[in-house]
């Protein structure tokens, strides 16, 4: 009953009461529809698009809802209608770019780091100092990395939230619009960017110009035919506005000058884990049910919350009370996300385009 009421209703806790969503989170919403545009596909320009799922922004405005698309036509899946560009400003607050300065997360950095510079060994080595655009750079973290491994630098970051950058050049317009118009890099970069962009396209275009014949754009993105993306509400709608699969990038890059060399589908950079699978499976296999975004339990941090808790191993025998189908979940995770990579349907992948 909880469960519900807090999906379906999206009661918040205030003075110590449940309030029910009243007319001031309505007249909200009616607000925000006139901060939303509707959209044609972005890569065929098809108008026919069927829903396939509505869910909030579940990390600052859980009162906004988003329903996310899938073009008929090309498979492209897409938030429509989505926030214009002057509202987006709103959804990534300073608190977005912010990350723990623990030596754990420095650990997961170099991790991480590491793993995306093995995209471009292949460039690395013989004459001369190789030249990389990160694209969303964010604090300028990976360049740095990149510098220390010989490469010249540069960046893209538009938001205003992210930390300035003094060390290397940074361009502060949208990566469509910087003023480079010659095949100017060896590499373009874009560590799950292309899925927060208004317009993908351009951006496959504009790498198209900047980057050298034989050179590489390498970039991550979701993968929209994994079922984390696709039926778990794992997407992080509306910062995520665009969702991939494997067919539609070709379709980028072979629209744009690239020929697709390498599909990489993993958790070596970023992961998308399968939350609730347990209880997706057991609502739409065992009840033969539609699982929606009203199914979907508390997040152990939203359960805590809810209930004014504080960590410990008290509340979390209480929130495997509330929802043993997510601490099942937790333990099945490792062999869950393995069959899901070797038969390449996870959640995300890197995929690398050479110029032709």
């Amino acid at each position: 009953m909880l469960r519900s009421r807090w999906r379906r209703a999206l009661f918040l806790r205030l003075d110590g009461t449940w309030k029910v969503w009243n007319q001031e989170t309505k007249n909200q919403r009616q607000e925000l529809r006139g901060h939303l545009e509707a959209v044609a596909c972005n890569l065929c320009g098809s108008e026919r698009q069927t829903a396939v799922y509505a869910m909030p922004d579940r990390r600052y405005f859980r009162e906004e809802f988003f329903t996310v698309t899938e073009c008929d036509e090309c498979g492209l899946g897409f938030v429509n209608p989505r926030p214009t560009i002057a509202e987006m400003q709103k959804y990534y607050p300073a608190e977005y770019y912010r990350k723990p300065p623990t030596k754990s997360h420095e650990g997961y950095l170099r991790r991480r780091f590491t793993a995306q510079a093995s995209f471009l060994t292949q460039l690395e080595g013989g004459n001369g100092r190789r030249k990389i655009l990160d694209v969303g750079c964010a604090n300028g973290d990976f360049p740095r990395f990149m510098a220390a491994r010989g490469w010249d630098v540069e960046g893209v970051e538009i938001s205003e939230s992210s930390d300035r950058i003094k060390d290397f050049r940074v361009h502060t317009q949208e990566f469509q619009d910087i003023p480079v118009n010659e095949p100017t890099y060896d590499a373009v970069t874009a560590w799950a960017v292309l899925e927060h962009v208004h317009d993908p396209m351009a951006q496959f275009k504009k790498a198209s110009r900047v980057v050298k014949k034989g050179g590489l754009f390498v970039f991550l993105v979701q993968n929209f035919e994994s079922i984390a993306s696709r039926n778990l509400f794992c997407e992080d709608v509306p910062r995520h506005l665009y969702f991939f699969t494997r067919g539609t990038v070709r379709q980028y890059l072979e629209k744009t000058g690239f020929a697709l060399e390498k599909e990489d589908n993993g958790r070596s950079i970023y992961k998308l884990a399968p939350y609730n699978w347990v209880a997706f499976m057991v609502r739409t296999k065992l009840l033969r049910k539609k699982y929606r975004y009203e199914d979907v339990p508390m997040t152990s941090k939203e359960f805590r919350y809810v209930n004014h808790l504080q960590g410990g191993l008290v509340t979390a025998l209480k929130y495997a009370a509330y929802s043993p189908a997510s601490v099942i979940d937790r333990m099945l995770w490792p062999a869950i996300e393995t069959g899901q990579i070797l038969r390449r349907t996870y959640g995300v992948s890197t995929f690398v385009g050479r110029k032709l």
